[in-house]
């Protein structure tokens, strides 16, 4: 009778501290989100995130094992836009997908990218972030880039990726001052003019 008891017992504590430990692992990043759009990495601290996440931190070392991996995570976390696009969509939704994205962490990412040169672990995990959007932008303009080939196909792509560059974003909502309605109408027609659908999607 024992040993039943105890083998009925076991699961559900195996799964009472699973769940402990997806929920801590949620709250360090949680903290961890916070803190690096926040600030710049290297200002960013293991114990800052423990604290936050009212952890210690020896246990975001474990989770997480480093600063750098951590950070890796929070870009991973983040980029939801990168994928959402699992089927083809109009272009205007694709570009709405996109800036939804952008206003929120837009900033964060530009103050990232301008850090890049000085840190270099975050060169890596911005350089995974470009081949996403590279991957987003070919699953999400599928149907049109299947009619190209070769360098056609490669330019095409290209300059879809320019089109919806978080650089792009930055230029006319922070250096031109444009409203996001505007950038985002500028931004929908210059990708309707690449993919020669001027008046329709």
């Amino acid at each position: 009778m024992t040993d039943m008891k105890t083998n009925t017992v076991r699961p559900y504590v195996m799964i009472a501290r699973a769940e402990t430990v997806a929920a801590t692992r949620e709250r360090i990043l949680d903290s961890a989100r916070r803190l690096f759009i926040q600030h710049a990495f290297e200002d960013v601290t293991i114990e800052m995130v423990a604290a936050g996440a009212e952890t210690t931190a020896r246990t975001v070392l474990r989770v997480f094992g480093s600063k750098d991996e951590l950070f890796a995570e929070v870009l991973r976390s983040i980029g939801q836009f990168q994928q959402s696009a699992a089927t083809p969509a109009a272009p205007a939704a694709i570009v709405s997908e996109v800036y939804e994205f952008y206003e929120k962490v837009g900033d964060t990412v530009i103050r990232w990218l301008a850090d890049e040169s000085r840190v270099p672990a975050m060169h890596e995990h911005l350089n995974i972030g470009r081949q996403h959007l590279r991957g987003w932008v070919a699953d999400a303009f599928a149907p049109v880039l299947k009619r190209s080939h070769g360098n056609a196909r490669k330019e095409l792509h290209d300059a879809l990726i320019v089109a919806l560059d978080i650089y792009t974003w930055k230029l006319l909502r922070r250096d031109f001052g444009l409203s996001r309605a505007v950038t985002q109408s500028t931004v929908l027609r210059i990708v309707r003019g690449l993919i020669g659908e001027e008046s329709n999607g």
